[in-house]
């Protein structure tokens, strides 16, 4: 088996918020879009497709699922210069501030109007003590 790409999609309530909130905040690019529907790119990152709850494309068992749980998590080069330029450059919102954990992850969150919690990662040297 070989992929040729990756997508993760969001069951949301408002596909127009986000489609918006991470054009504007986090760089992705519009592919396509319909009525309940959108799906974002970004060269260096796994693609998004943003689907309305209740969507008829959907099984039935799945029409009214959220995206609660999840975290859409990216690994960046230095966290603590890209949450500035996040807070700088487009005004979002910081929901969980900069945090080194003791195995070596260094991260922060923002959340999007639908409540998808996007984290962004760095990775260090962990803490030996």
């Amino acid at each position: 088996m070989q992929f040729t790409a990756s997508t993760v999609s969001l069951t949301v309530d408002d596909v127009t918020a986000s489609q918006e909130f991470f054009t504007t905040h986090l760089g992705y690019t519009l592919q396509q879009a319909a009525d309940g529907f959108a799906s974002l790119t970004r060269p260096d990152a796994v693609d998004l497709v943003l689907l309305a709850r209740g969507i008829q494309v959907l099984p039935p068992e799945q029409r009214d699922q959220h995206a609660a749980g999840v975290i859409l998590a990216f690994t960046l080069a230095d966290g603590l210069r890209e949450q500035e330029k996040l807070l700088r450059d487009t005004g979002v919102e910081i929901t969980m501030p900069l945090r080194q954990e003791p195995w070596g992850e260094r991260l922060f969150q923002v959340t999007d109007p639908n409540g998808v919690i996007v984290q962004f990662v760095e990775w260090t040297t962990p803490d030996t003590a």
